[in-house]
Order: C-alpha cells, then sequence, then structure tokens
C-alpha cells in the first residue's frame, strides 16, 4: 500500500507560479512511477506529466516548456514546479503512484489539491 498527500495549491493570476508537492508513504520500494493528473470541472483527469524510477520525464503537450515535474533526494517526494500559468490550467491535480508487483500494476492516489489561476 501506498499513501499520497498533495500540497501546494492555490490562487494565483495567470503568469504566475506555483509548486504542488506528493509526499508517499507506506510500501514506497514498490513504486515504479509517479504522475501528476489534474480534472478540470466537466473535463475528464488527463495526465500532466510522469516521472520513472528512472528519472525518465515526461509532459502533456499542453504544459511543456512550463511544468517541471522532480523528485526530492528521497525519492519519496514528487514536485511539479508550474510556471506561466495560464487560466485553462485551473483544475484539481492528483498525485498518483504505480507500483508494479508480480506483473500486476497497482495505482494510488492522493486527495488532490486545487489550483486557480485567475485572469
Amino acid at each position: 500500500q501506498v499513501q499520497l498527500v498533495e500540497s501546494g495549491g492555490g490562487l494565483v493570476r495567470a503568469g504566475g507560479s506555483l509548486r504542488l508537492s506528493c509526499a508517499a508513504s507506506g510500501s514506497i520500494f514498490a513504486i515504479n512511477a509517479m504522475n501528476w493528473y489534474r480534472q478540470a470541472p466537466g473535463k475528464q483527469r488527463e495526465l500532466v506529466a510522469t516521472i520513472t524510477n528512472s528519472g525518465s520525464t515526461n509532459y502533456a503537450d499542453s504544459v511543456k516548456g512550463r511544468f517541471t515535474i522532480s523528485r526530492g533526494n528521497a525519492k519519496s517526494t514528487v514536485y511539479l514546479e508550474m510556471n506561466s500559468l495560464k487560466p485553462e490550467d485551473t483544475a484539481v491535480y492528483y498525485c498518483n503512484a504505480i507500483s508494479i508487483v508480480v506483473a500486476t500494476a497497482y495505482k494510488y492516489w492522493g486527495q488532490g489539491t486545487q489550483v486557480t489561476v485567475s485572469s
């Protein structure tokens, strides 16, 4: 089992920056990748950024060049640095962890943190 707790959301003006944090606990040794998703009102949850155990990263086209995903030294914390924020970035942001145990993938979710970007 993995527990995830997000923090760092809030209200910011367009063009501003925010840094989200996701603290993982429990069976963190089994985590293969961690992701940030977001869900805006009336829209489906979408993948924003991924970081794997090897440190490889991937981003949605809509955030490339503006968002950066990274890990802390202990690899139990993942960050999402968000710059040049736009009103369309407004959403609840969720941390997600994937662990693969005996060929079975398990997904874990945090409770979400609200990001609101005003124009």
